[in-house]
């Protein structure tokens, strides 16, 4: 009797250490970040630790979770974007999971009706320049991207590849939206021969190559919010007095800009995928939402979210959709960008 109650009583203290260390495994993009105590509030609520993995850029990723589907590396991915889905779809890497959440999303930025990818947040891809070292360059601001490719421009230019980075990817499909795919090879062929950079993800195009990083070029392609993100940043600013202008602004130049929505979703093979659900569910907390646009520079998915006055300073484009034919299959597309573009001669 005694040495079953004991057998007993460690067969307890075994199954609750076991469940305490239940490990969810989270592949996440490069500029993934979230506050470390709303993780800690997550774990504790669900006796378990969140590792997170960086994938490389969303492109990267997205490689990586395709090549390890048959012994999946993560139980679940935050990252992925529209531009990406389809790829993700034909791959079959995702598990269908729609957070119930999702209904204090609004329709318009919800990725997909099935749940393979809940939407986390949003932004708007576009090229940013910045204002001291462009006046120093005298020249006035391009109007098009007709304009953008002419040297005088396109050397002082840089983007993040499509084959690797979800923003490049962005850029890539507003290019051939707005010309044709024909068109659009014309222009990255005659842009690059002028001299515009183009990098492998956006974190060396932003935070190397962009001349208010240390770089030399005064024109990256990033985010409408990034120059929000300047003025936060910047070295002794106070946010009772912000300046009347943030040191980076905007170039909305007609068929540049792309509307990018990120989500979180479950990946086939988890052996979590209770945990894998409620982990999808934070995302799209309240706490998280509200998290988001400081750390990442994008907005929040769910309505009603409080921004931070600093993103006064992120203006917000009209920005027309993307033709559903240039969206249905981006990775002909880039397929095609690296033959048409990167090795024509």
């Amino acid at each position: 009797m005694r040495k079953t109650l004991q057998t007993l009583l460690l067969g307890l203290l075994l199954a609750g250490t076991a469940q305490a260390q239940t490990t969810l495994t989270v592949i996440t993009h490069d500029s993934f970040d979230v506050d470390r105590k709303l993780v800690a509030g997550f774990e504790q609520a669900n006796r378990a630790r969140v590792r997170f993995v960086r994938g490389g850029d969303a492109g990267e990723l997205l490689n990586r979770l395709i090549l390890t589907r048959r012994a999946p590396i993560a139980d679940v991915v935050y990252g992925l974007d529209n531009s990406m889905l389809p790829r993700a779809k034909a791959a079959e890497i995702l598990e269908a999971y729609r957070s119930p959440a999702l209904a204090r999303v609004p329709a318009a930025y919800r990725l997909d009706d099935s749940g393979l990818l809940n939407t986390v947040d949003y932004g708007i891809v576009a090229l940013n320049y910045d204002r001291a070292a462009w006046a120093k360059t005298g020249l006035p601001l391009p109007r098009s991207l007709d304009d953008l490719k002419k040297p005088q421009y396109a050397r002082l230019t840089v983007v993040p590849s499509p084959a690797t980075s979800s923003p490049g990817l962005a850029f890539l499909l507003a290019t051939v939206n707005h010309y044709g795919e024909a068109g659009a090879w014309a222009w990255w062929r005659e842009a690059r021969k002028g001299g515009l950079k183009v990098t492998r993800g956006w974190s060396d195009a932003y935070n190397k190559d962009f001349s208010k990083n240390g770089g030399r070029y005064p024109i990256v392609l990033s985010y409408a919010s990034s120059p929000a993100a300047e003025v936060y940043y910047a070295d002794g600013s106070d946010p009772k007095k912000p300046p009347a202008q943030a040191p980076t602004a905007n170039l909305f130049l007609p068929g540049s800009t792309f509307l990018q929505l990120e989500g979180v979703g479950i990946l086939k093979g988890t052996k979590q995928p209770a945990l894998a659900r409620r982990f999808v569910d934070f995302m799209l907390s309240g706490g998280v939402q509200a998290d988001i646009p400081t750390r990442m520079w994008v907005y929040p998915a769910v309505s009603g979210v409080k921004l931070d006055p600093v993103f006064r300073f992120a203006e917000k484009p009209d920005v027309r959709p993307v033709k559903a034919s240039v969206t249905a299959n981006p990775q002909r597309l880039v397929d095609a960008w690296v033959t048409q573009v990167l090795r024509a001669r």
